[in-house]
C-alpha cells in the first residue's frame, strides 16, 4: 500500500517539476545553472516522498574549481533524487540523446544547457565532446558525467568509458569524484524509513600537465579511490545499522555472518 503510494506521488512529483524546469527554462534557455535548480526541484521534495535519510560530505564538490569534470557513479533512475541534492552551480550533465523524447524531462535537459550525445553516430558524438571541451575552457562550466556509461544496479562498479577523462585532459581541468552509497539493492519503499544514503565527494584530481598517453592510469586511478569510498560508505551504514539493532536481533546477525 505505502508503496503504491509512493509511487503515485513520484509521478506526480516528476510531471509537476519537469514543468516548473520547463519553465525556468523557457525563461533563461540554456542557462548553466539551470540544472542545478531543476536538479533540486525533483531531489528535495522525493527525500520526503521516498522516505530516505540522506547524509552528504561533499565539501570538496561545493568547492570545486571554476571548471572541472565531475565524475560518479550510477546505480538506478533514482540517482536523479538522490544526487540532484549536490549538483553544483554551472554544471550540466552528459546524457543520451534519447532522452529528449522523455515527456517534460527530455525538454527540461534540454532547456538547461544539458548535452545530448548520439551515441550511436560516431561523427556527432565526437562533435558534441568538442564542443563540450571548449565549454569546460571557456565558459566557468563543469560536466557532471556517469563514467560507467549505464547504471549498475548497486553492483560493483562497471569499467569506465574514455569520454570524461578525455575532455578533463583536453581542457586541462581537473576531476572531481563523487560517490554515493550502495541504496538501490536496500530502498524498502514499503517502510517508512527506506534507506540511509551518504553521498561523499573526493578530493580534485588535477589533469594539468597530463596527455592522452597518461588516461588509463587516470582512469585506474579514479576508478579505484571511487570503489574504495563506496565500500567505506557501505562499512559505515552497516555498522550504524547493527546499532539500531535490538541486542537479540543484533546477535542473530553476527551469528548468521561471521565473516562480517
Amino acid at each position: 500500500m505505502l508503496l503504491s503510494f509512493r509511487m503515485l506521488l513520484l509521478g506526480l512529483h516528476f510531471v509537476a517539476a519537469g514543468v516548473l524546469g520547463v519553465l525556468l527554462g523557457i525563461c533563461r534557455p540554456f542557462n548553466p545553472d539551470n540544472s542545478r535548480l531543476c536538479a533540486r526541484f525533483y531531489a528535495w521534495p522525493s527525500k520526503w516522498i521516498l522516505g530516505y535519510k540522506l547524509k552528504t560530505e561533499v565539501g570538496p564538490l561545493m568547492d570545486k574549481p571554476q571548471s572541472c569534470v565531475i565524475i560518479a557513479n550510477h546505480q538506478s533512475n533514482y540517482d536523479l533524487f538522490v544526487f540532484g541534492n549536490v549538483v553544483p552551480r554551472r554544471t550540466v550533465c552528459i546524457g543520451k540523446k534519447s532522452l529528449k523524447w522523455v515527456p517534460l524531462f527530455g525538454q527540461l535537459f534540454w532547456l538547461a544547457g544539458n548535452v545530448l550525445i548520439d551515441r550511436g553516430n560516431a561523427r556527432k558524438a565526437r562533435q558534441s565532446m568538442l564542443t563540450t571541451t571548449r565549454t569546460l575552457q571557456e565558459k566557468d562550466t563543469s560536466i557532471w558525467v556517469f563514467p560507467e556509461g549505464t547504471r549498475n544496479f548497486g553492483k560493483a562498479l562497471l569499467p569506465f568509458k574514455k569520454g570524461a577523462f578525455h575532455m578533463a585532459i583536453t581542457a586541462g581541468v581537473p576531476i572531481v569524484p563523487v560517490c554515493v552509497s550502495t541504496y538501490s539493492q536496500h530502498f524498502k519503499l514499503n517502510r517508512w524509513h527506506s534507506a540511509d544514503i551518504l553521498i561523499r565527494s573526493l578530493p580534485a584530481i588535477p589533469t594539468a600537465g597530463l596527455t592522452q598517453d597518461d588516461m588509463p592510469q587516470l582512469i585506474e586511478q579514479c576508478r579505484e579511490q571511487m570503489r574504495e569510498c563506496i565500500e567505506a560508505m557501505d562499512r559505515e551504514l552497516l555498522a550504524q545499522h547493527k546499532k539500531l539493532l535490538p541486542p537479540r536481533a543484533n546477535s542473530k546477525t553476527t551469528t548468521s555472518n561471521p565473516n562480517v
